[in-house]
């Protein structure tokens, strides 16, 4: 049961940080760092509640999630390098 509590804490600790940085993050990159953090404390949060609960539906959440991070994560670093690149060719 302290074990649980503590990856509650810690995984709130970690949202909370995930939140200033999506929030208040200077650059573009910072506020996708913040969002791929929220995304990783949502997942574990699903897997803690298929832990507790024994039910296998809070899995498939989880599966779901990790991957819609993970294509959400590449399409920003799509977007970052192409504005980028297009920042570079005006400074030419």
């Amino acid at each position: 049961m302290i074990l649980l509590t503590l990856f509650v804490i810690f995984a709130g600790i970690s949202a909370l940080a995930g939140f200033y940085r999506l929030l208040i993050g200077p650059t573009i990159t910072d506020r996708v760092i913040g969002l791929d953090l929220l995304f990783a404390v949502a997942i574990i949060l699903c897997l803690i509640a298929a832990w507790v609960s024994m039910r296998t539906v809070y899995l498939d959440v989880a599966i779901g999630l990790a991957m819609t991070g993970f294509v959400a994560t590449l399409a920003w670093a799509r977007l970052i390098q192409m504005q980028s690149a297009n920042h570079d060719e005006g400074a030419q």
